[in-house]
């Protein structure tokens, strides 16, 4: 009897300590700044110069170029990015096993909609949502949950929406919530029907940490430091290719056929696989406006850039069967081609 209230007692702890975590670290990274960002951009209605340089003219692929694009990269995520590593790598040590596939275990709707509406508050980019969900499926997170948590970061962000509404205007939001939705909400249950809720890789990211035992603390920062190591190396490199390969990968305003389908469906394929910050593709669907390259590659790459991504995409190649990344990456292109044609409209 006294094993099952220690037990019970350690469970709540750990819960009580994550739920403490999540708050003060997503206050600090995100909530906090955002706050104040809305109202600078309410005002301003900008959010500056975009990250990806170069939109405004031609340029060759090079280190300095790569070394500036990753610079502004972290710079930028830096703080989200230790706060998830923080989550996912307590995540592995402090929340049960039974308890995670109890909320969000189920092979059923139910803890889809669960994963998608807990990333509304979390509000992190593709890569720093990364670890929490792979951390989600190692704990028997269902597929659906862990794909509507990953898309629901980003997709349905609603600073990202209250940003973009003041800079590009009520028509570009409501195609961005649309698809948002179809997103969190639409393709993490046919991920789910797809994967038959299917194992996780065992090795995903580092060996799983067994529930701590007598020193939680001790496990905690030797899965943090594993994670850190196994994630930040192939990101940081990841990201510097993307970096150089931003001058073959973005038009600029005097590109041929500026307006076509063709560069519609360039930018969003471009668009799905590109990493950045969270919100930077407002600033860059700007950019693409103001050059005159029309509103359908503006919205296929405000729908698809923030998305999925290729850092993203081999951070998770654990977490998921290859056939859903597939899946997912195919209809995040199509989606955003989709949008593109809608948005010509405009």
């Amino acid at each position: 009897m006294q094993y099952v209230v220690e037990v019970h007692r350690k469970k709540w702890l750990g819960l009580a300590l994550f739920a403490v975590a999540a708050v003060a670290g997503l206050f600090w990274a995100k909530w906090e700044p955002y706050y104040h960002k809305a109202m600078t951009v309410a005002e301003k209605h900008t959010l500056g110069n975009p990250i990806v340089t170069t939109l405004s003219g031609e340029a060759a692929p090079s280190w300095d170029l790569a070394l500036t694009y990753a610079s502004a990269y972290f710079l930028a995520i830096w703080k989200a990015m230790l706060v998830a590593l923080i989550l996912a790598s307590l995540m592995k040590v402090v929340i049960p096993k039974n308890w995670m596939q109890r909320v969000v275990g189920q092979d059923g709707y139910l803890s889809t909609l669960k994963g998608g509406f807990l990333a509304l508050p979390a509000m992190m980019c593709t890569c720093c949502a990364a670890p929490v969900v792979a951390a989600m499926r190692q704990k028997n997170s269902s597929v659906g949950a862990a794909v509507a948590f990953w898309l629901g970061n980003t997709a349905l962000n609603p600073a990202v929406l209250v940003f973009m509404f003041f800079v590009l205007g009520w028509k570009f939001t409501l195609l961005r919530l649309v698809v948002g939705v179809i997103f969190v909400f639409g393709l993490s249950y046919i991920a789910n029907r797809i994967a038959k809720n299917v194992q996780v890789d065992s090795s995903l990211l580092v060996d799983e940490t067994e529930e701590a035992g007598a020193h939680p603390f001790v496990e905690w920062v030797k899965t943090f430091v594993k994670l850190a190591i196994t994630i930040i190396p192939v990101h940081f490199a990841t990201v510097l290719v993307l970096g150089a390969a931003q001058a073959w990968l973005f038009p600029s305003a005097g590109a041929a056929e500026m307006n076509s389908v063709w560069l519609i469906v360039a930018m969003a394929i471009v668009g799905t696989f590109f990493v950045i910050p969270t919100a930077a593709e407002i600033a860059i669907a700007a950019a693409v406006l103001s050059s005159g390259l029309g509103t359908g590659p503006a919205a296929a790459l405000m729908v698809t850039l923030p998305v999925v991504s290729l850092p993203a995409i081999f951070m998770l190649r654990k977490a998921f069967p290859a056939k859903v990344i597939a899946f997912l990456t195919v209809s995040v292109m199509m989606i955003g081609i989709l949008a593109g044609l809608v948005a010509t409209a405009f």
